[in-house]
């Protein structure tokens, strides 16, 4: 196997609601919901991945408060 298509991500099949996707000579699971409605099997995958930054900074005040709120003082 070429270092090209090492790295590339393939979709090798569907199990329910998975798919289940080589990357080298391993494979992992991935929501099928989170795929092309159109994809199908030997596609070839590209993930753009980003962190929401406002996202998690506001999850990480939901959390900070509960912890405030669970380790009140009375």
């Amino acid at each position: 196997m070429s270092k090209k298509t090492s790295r590339l991500c393939i979709i090798d099949r569907f199990e329910g609601d998975w798919a289940v996707i080589e990357y080298g000579n391993k494979t992992f699971n991935f929501p099928k919901e989170l795929l092309p409605q159109n994809a199908k099997e030997g596609d070839v995958l590209i993930f753009n991945v980003l962190i929401d930054e406002k996202e998690t900074e506001n999850r990480k005040k939901i959390m900070e408060d509960l912890a405030k709120e669970l380790f009140k003082e009375e």
